[in-house]
């Protein structure tokens, strides 16, 4: 998919898309019952919540690169039960289960809506350490962005019909993203920089469709443990997951 198509979809018809794409949440399926696997010391003077690798997939990882248990989640920065997830099981799962080196957490992009895009774009802007907590800052004022994106419509499309070397700038500008992020450490100039690189951002979105298209992405958050299709959408499912391939 190209940008030009991506930014052919609906702009204003923003949570009826992001209902109908999230997947419904499954229920736990069990309790723990993998033997525990031991922790893995992370390198002197440093902690493995704080190492961040991009993966070879465009994905940005925490954790152990090499971690026996390897978790992938696939998510849409517009999707509520993304933010949920980001509420109620990442900062267990960073804390806990990342902090023991034996689990790994890489956070994969899955467009929705054009927003996406720019969002993506914005939290990807910085250095690679910020990429998660701007992406949990997203999600943890998920009602404040909804409103940003959906407060100034005719701003939006006009944006919309612009050179794509302008589109997404005037987009950030229109939706208040520039300024959300603003006030999150990245400069409203690196902001515009980052969102008036084309090249850049088309290749985010071939990256991203390449991904999906491997894996069968149909709905966000999906989860892969250790590439394997973890069926549920919720800390309730992933947790006991964790725990059944060792983690503790």
């Amino acid at each position: 998919m190209t940008v030009t198509r991506l930014f052919s979809l609906p702009l204003l018809a923003l949570a009826p898309l992001m209902l109908a794409a999230c997947d419904d949440a499954a229920t736990a399926d069990g309790a723990a019952s993998g033997e525990a696997l031991p922790a893995i010391a992370a390198p002197a003077g440093t902690k493995w919540a704080d190492t961040v690798t991009v993966t070879p997939e465009g994905g940005y990882m925490i954790g152990n690169p090499d971690a026996p248990i390897k978790l992938v989640e696939y998510a849409s920065h517009t999707c509520g039960h993304c933010a949920d997830f980001a509420k109620t099981g990442k900062p267990t799962l960073k804390d806990k289960y990342v902090a023991s080196g034996v689990v790994s957490f890489e956070q994969r992009e899955a467009f929705l809506n054009p927003f996406d895009v720019v969002i993506a774009g914005l939290a990807q802007c910085g250095a690679k350490e910020q990429f998660q907590p701007l992406s949990d800052q997203v999600w943890g004022n998920l009602e404040s962005v909804f409103a940003g994106l959906q407060g100034n419509p005719q701003a939006v499309q006009a944006a919309s019909a612009l050179p794509l070397n302008q589109r997404f700038v005037a987009i950030g500008e229109a939706t208040g993203l520039i300024e959300f992020f603003a006030a999150r450490g990245l400069s409203a100039d690196q902001a515009r920089s980052c969102l008036a690189d084309t090249a850049k951002i088309e290749a985010l979105v071939k990256t991203v469709e390449a991904n999906n298209d491997k894996d069968k992405i149909a709905g966000t958050p999906t989860f892969f443990l250790n590439g394997k299709k973890i069926e549920g959408t919720t800390w309730e499912v992933v947790e006991p997951a964790l725990q059944r391939a060792g983690a503790r």
